[in-house]
């Protein structure tokens, strides 16, 4: 299907205790990767109008944590209702201004309502416990708020991202300011009026639009407690010594450089697709894409899975079955990586340089898929992350070399493994320096309860950012020890 874009300029504006207002900072444009047009514009929410939004949000917050949970997930079903009704329509605004196909589009926001069923849920998982832990002296846990929270997003991912945190920290009593990307804040004004819609009580969930000004405003504000934030390595760790510096809680994904490890005797249907899609799927602006190809072995042995991959990618239609770049100048420097890889001496089995835009949407965003073969492992091509439909080849004799060749990068946000052998597949989810590893899966996401989240480089602080393992991020564990009668027996709790 077609992405529909918007013909006349949207304004988008922040939204606080329940309403839609301008801000009064800078002005930013937003601007379509499909056709380079204008599509939307807003206004920054300045130190001061931020300051005023949280101050409201913990007030909210007060009352909203006084609700049960069972409470609070009636909103969070409500929710889900209104996403799955406007899925299609959410689906185009958010890849008209991300560059998405529609169907990466659908299934991102269909991802992000998976992590929403799982906070429905959690009113039935996450009970508590109390047991007896001496003669008349029991203990519990409960789970509390910690009162206002912040989330960062990306562009690439406009509503699954934001959808990976919303739901948990809001059920678990929080009030949540967002700031989207300032590339794709269109999506949050439609996120906003479905809460709305929801029932969410006013000033809970609060969007602040703008840019470096207002993230670090949100992050010094004394009433956050926690910040989350997904996208580059560089901004992840600056987001992340900013608000630990101020003893909050901080938890920053970064960026990736990850690795799939071909091996000779892998299904080539599997691999050959698997491994296509995974670097070209959202045209390769995604934490989770492969961009290094590990070949393993002779290479007469691994060659028709090669031959696989360039057969499925170079298939690909620009626009329909793989979106565009975000911006002119990240296709610039995709164009010259690549130029700078073949200058290093790799060979450029399927060039994207010179691939054709859609008609009528020549003054977009458009690179097509790209396999450079031969690459060294000490190249930019091999080690940097370029975030675009591109993936390196590198030759390797056994898998111990491709496993050290992995580990060197200074990521490690997901591997994966094309083989038929479970023992080969298990040498490599062991060795593998990555919080997520694929067996024959190209795009190695957990699914829910499950978390998603690196290591090294691609992540600064602990816990992942959904899932299980994401409950005590966004909330605090209060323990309680009660007696009420004296014992005749005493021990050392007496």
């Amino acid at each position: 299907m077609k992405v529909k874009i918007p013909v006349q300029t949207l304004v988008c504006q922040n939204f606080v205790n329940g309403e839609f207002v301008s801000g009064s900072g800078e002005k930013i444009n937003i601007i379509s990767p499909y056709n380079g047009q204008l599509i939307g514009e807003f206004a920054s929410a300045t130190p001061s109008e931020v300051n005023a939004a949280i101050n409201s949000a913990k007030s909210a917050q007060l009352i909203w944590a006084e609700m049960p949970m069972k409470e609070r997930t009636k909103v969070m079903f409500n929710f889900r209702s209104i996403l799955l009704r406007d899925l299609d329509e959410i689906t185009h605004l958010k890849c008209s201004e991300s560059g998405k196909n529609f169907d990466e589009g659908k299934a991102g926001l269909l991802k992000g309502i998976e992590v929403l069923e799982f906070a429905i849920a959690l009113q039935n998982m996450d009970i508590g416990g109390r047991i007896e832990v001496s003669r008349g002296v029991s203990c519990e846990y409960r789970r509390e708020p910690i009162g206002v929270v912040a989330n960062i997003t990306p562009f690439n991912f406009p509503a699954m991202v934001p959808m990976w945190t919303i739901p948990i920290a809001l059920t678990l009593g929080n009030a949540y300011i967002w700031k989207p990307s300032e590339k794709t804040p269109l999506t949050s004004m439609r996120i906003a009026s479905a809460l709305k819609e929801a029932g969410l009580p006013d000033g809970l969930f609060q969007v602040l639009q703008g840019g470096k000004e207002t993230v670090e405003a949100i992050i010094d504000h004394s009433l956050v407690k926690a910040v989350g934030f997904v996208g580059s390595t560089k901004i992840a760790k600056a987001v992340y010594e900013r608000g630990t510096k101020l003893g909050k809680r901080v938890l920053a994904l970064g960026g990736a450089k990850n690795h799939i490890v071909l091996l000779p005797d892998a299904n080539p249907e599997l691999a050959g697709i698997g491994i296509s899609d995974s670097f070209t799927g959202c045209a390769g602006q995604r934490c989770m894409a492969a961009s290094v190809l590990l070949a393993v072995g002779d290479p007469k042995d691994t060659q028709k899975h090669i031959e696989k991959i360039v057969e499925r990618a170079s298939s690909l239609k620009l626009g329909t079955e793989m979106g565009a770049i975000i911006t002119k100048a990240q296709v610039e420097f995709l164009h010259e990586a690549i130029a700078r890889a073949e200058k290093a001496g790799a060979k450029i089995l399927l060039d994207g340089r010179l691939a054709k835009a859609p008609a009528g949407m020549e003054e977009g965003n458009w690179i097509g898929p790209t396999i450079i073969d031969h690459v060294s492992a000490q190249t930019e091509a091999a080690s940097v992350e370029l975030f675009g439909p591109i993936i390196s080849i590198i030759r390797c004799h056994d898998i111990s070399e491709a496993m050290k060749i992995e580990n060197n990068v200074e990521y490690g946000n997901a591997c994966s493994v094309f083989t038929s052998s479970g023992a080969l597949a298990e040498k490599v989810v062991k060795l593998a320096s990555t919080g997520m590893v694929g067996v024959n899966v190209g795009v190695p996401v957990p699914r829910e309860p499950f978390s998603f989240g690196g290591i090294n480089a691609s992540k600064f602080g602990h816990g992942d950012i959904t899932g299980q393992h994401s409950l005590d991020f966004w909330s605090n564990i209060k323990k309680v020890t009660v007696k009420w009668e004296k014992q005749n027996d005493n021990n050392w709790m007496s």
